[in-house]
């Protein structure tokens, strides 16, 4: 990842398994569970007084390589985020750690920090990092890029849309660090490409989301393969008796992190718009899309034939619009979200697959063309806006 002689950027153009992209419910006929109307409207309640977090260090009192610590002042760092400031120390002590937090609290950083410094120390160490799409994939790869550059260490991204070929090539140098989605690990280690029992650092990410689309059965899998002793991070915003099973299963003695401040729709005005026909729904979506306020937009429906459709339609309205599936390539993906943080386009429209894994900070509104499959599908939705403090709105259209 971050050696000359393997360049990280070429990284992001390798691929995960099909079934590794997005929600495996895709594939074939979805259960829609029944959502009444009225938990789509909800006031936004956000925090009146917002209390400054008084860390317990600075980056700089972290006993880290001194490498790693110049890193991150590049970065302009200075103040660890609570995740950071109760992950980092408790993971340079190798012990296993259960974190509780909202998405965009700097979960990563809380755990590279402490991987790349281990990995540093003991070359011999090897570091699985799970994560339930390939965006968020990406953005942890990036992460790790930046704070273990000059390290000498080497990395590879496993995941789907790009050739295995390439990511056959990378496998040979024997990376240290290995990030990844769950279908496209597990090809690698069925191929023999893979060999856990050489990893003994794991990280799963967003457990929570992994179990929603049906990855609980690869996860075992994995964590079954791994080196033992290891040392196991396990991130997630809510713990259900499945996870809790997952954690009292393969954690030894896990410290617990909560710094959960509650859910990311308290930040988020909710509200429906009621609609007769087809017709009348995209020309209401069309009267949405041209108010002033709405400046950003990220639009879910339901598949990726519906969403190419949608896309090409808003298109040939003049609207500045692009879209993301599990259909698309990985290429394309990552083009499509850099455009869309980059104000390049401001609607993004996307499956479920883009529910965790876009973290642009800036969403004003998300539009729910069609209604969600379920209403844990819907608070992922929502949950980019009403991000950084800010209210946003989040807009679901219901057939009369």
């Amino acid at each position: 990842m971050y050696k000359s002689n393997l360049s990280y950027s070429s990284m992001r153009r390798r691929g995960q398994a099909p079934s590794g992209g997005g929600n495996r419910r895709s594939g074939g006929k979805i259960n829609k569970q029944y959502i009444h109307p009225s938990k789509f409207i909800k006031a936004a309640k956000p925090a009146v007084e917002v209390v400054q977090y008084q860390p317990n260090h600075m980056f700089a009192d972290f006993d880290v390589n001194p490498l790693i610590k110049a890193n991150i002042e590049a970065k302009g760092f200075t103040a660890p985020t609570p995740i950071q400031d109760q992950s980092i120390p408790v993971g340079l002590e190798g012990k296993d750690i259960i974190g509780i937090a909202n998405t965009g609290t700097g979960k990563t950083a809380a755990f590279a920090i402490p991987i790349i410094h281990k990995l540093m120390a003991d070359r011999t160490s090897k570091a699985l990092i799970i994560a339930p799409t390939r965006e968020l994939a990406e953005q942890i790869q990036t992460e790790f890029k930046s704070y273990a550059k000059g390290s000498g260490l080497f990395g590879a991204l496993l995941i789907g849309g790009s050739s295995m070929p390439t990511q056959l090539r990378d496998m040979r140098s024997r990376p240290s660090i290995v990030i990844g989605t769950p279908g496209r690990i597990k090809d690698h280690v069925e191929r023999g490409t893979l060999v856990l029992s050489e990893f003994n650092t794991v990280v799963l990410d967003e457990v929570d989301r992994m179990v929603d689309m049906g990855f609980i059965a690869d996860i075992r899998f994995l964590l079954g393969k791994l080196a033992s002793p290891r040392q196991s991070l396990f991130f997630s915003a809510t713990i259900d008796p499945k996870i809790e099973s997952l954690m009292n299963t393969f954690l030894t003695n896990p410290v617990t992190i909560s710094v959960k401040t509650g859910e990311t729709s308290d930040n988020v005005e909710q509200s429906v718009i009621q609609y007769n026909h087809a017709g009348e729904r995209i020309s209401k979506l069309h009267d949405l899309l041209i108010q002033d306020h709405v400046a950003k937009i990220l639009i879910f429906d339901e598949t990726q034939r519906s969403v190419e459709k949608l896309s090409q339609e808003l298109i040939d309205r003049g609207f500045s619009a692009d879209a993301i599936h599990g259909g698309k390539s990985q290429g394309h993906r990552t083009r499509a979200l850099n455009r869309f943080r980059s104000n390049q386009v401001n609607i993004l429209v996307a499956t479920d697959v883009a529910a965790r894994g876009i973290d642009v900070a800036d969403i004003t509104h998300v539009v729910n063309f069609s209604t969600p499959n379920t209403y844990d599908d819907y608070i992922h939705r929502i949950g980019r806006a009403g991000r950084a403090g800010k209210t946003g709105h989040a807009i679901t259209f219901v057939s009369n």
